[in-house]
């Protein structure tokens, strides 16, 4: 297999805080080819956006990589200084954050902040890189792409100003692109439309894509693989369709029978039931188990480590030892 576009070893991310250290990732390990979609999936507060921000390298003052390795296209971007970071950051790697209104200046044109990395990075003159910015508008599909130049963000609909930060992201034509929650507070039929130019680029450009949402339906449309994260941990990882047709971790399960069916009238919601832990909770065993149906007092000692379900396709639980998780596990062996 060719050498992976981004690589990421037991990656463990921490904050530092007035109760002391917490970890927000622990030990999280994954792996992206060219032209291909990876879906990180979880509830808010699992790790995801986190995960990214340290590929990134956009921790927040008081967050530090506190061990691992992040290698993309060979380079371990822990290892470098922030000047050259800067040079990758927006130029091989970009990011769709999660809300456009917040992450757009409000105080700069569309013109201005979508001609700012094309002359840093692709060192183009002001006339250039505005003549590129009207083609980048045409190409993620807003009309008068020359009138919108002018315009600042609060003159856009929500719509509109995610497809400028898809332009601003694609301004490059990045390697990675990372898409955090991209159609997040955005109407159905313009969700459509982001995910299918997200996926339309991905495949002009052979960029690789990591999507972060929390939402199963936009992981069956965008993913190749799937990797499902709980409490800052990785729990299960495969294609698509095994996650979706075979899943092993009951909280991948849970996350899939949360989805409602408008197909099956007969269809019932099952939520899963409790809360994710605090960062400073200390918990021994998976951290899982409070809410699992399926805990043993294996589950409640001892963290389980990744079992192969088959080729590509892992998950950390200790009910892979034989135990079916479509049936309580009180009878589950050690």
């Amino acid at each position: 297999m060719a050498e992976a576009l981004l690589r990421v070893e037991n990656l463990v991310t921490t904050f530092n805080t007035a109760e002391g250290k917490l970890s927000a990732v622990r030990g999280v390990s994954f792996s992206l080819q060219k032209g291909e979609t990876l879906c990180i999936v979880g509830e808010s507060g699992c790790g995801k956006s986190i995960t990214s921000l340290s590929i990134m390298g956009l921790l927040p003052s008081n967050g530090e990589i506190s061990s691992g390795a992040i290698y993309f296209e060979g380079t371990d971007l822990t290892k470098l200084s922030k000047e050259e970071l800067r040079r990758i950051r927006g130029n091989k790697i970009s990011m769709i954050f999660q809300e456009p209104m917040t992450a757009l200046n409000p105080v700069f044109t569309i013109g201005y902040q979508i001609r700012e990395p094309l002359m840093l990075h692709q060192k183009l003159s002001k006339r250039e890189a505005h003549e590129r910015g009207i083609e980048l508008l045409k190409q993620v599909g807003i009309p008068f792409p020359e009138k919108r130049m002018k315009q600042y963000p609060h003159e856009l609909s929500g719509g509109m100003r995610q497809r400028v930060m898809i332009a601003m992201a694609l301004a490059c034509r990045p390697s990675l692109l990372i898409a955090d929650e991209p159609t997040t507070a955005l109407d159905v039929t313009i969700q459509a439309q982001i995910l299918d130019l997200i996926n339309e680029l991905k495949e002009k450009l052979n960029m690789g894509v990591i999507m972060i949402t929390h939402d199963m339906g936009v992981v069956a449309e965008m993913a190749d693989r799937v990797m499902v994260m709980y409490a800052g941990e990785k729990v299960e990882e495969g294609d698509v369709a095994s996650i979706f047709a075979n899943p092993r971790h009951p909280y991948t399960k849970g996350l899939l029978k949360s989805v409602p069916n408008v197909d099956d009238e007969q269809y019932e919601l099952e939520p899963i039931p409790g809360t994710l832990p605090n960062l400073n909770e200390k918990l021994e065993g998976c951290r899982f188990h409070p809410r699992c149906p399926f805990a043993t007092e294996k589950c409640r000692a001892q963290s389980p480590p990744e079992f192969k379900v088959k080729e590509g396709h892992y998950v950390r639980c200790w009910l892979e030892k034989g135990v079916d998780i479509d049936e309580p596990a009180a009878a589950a062996t050690s």
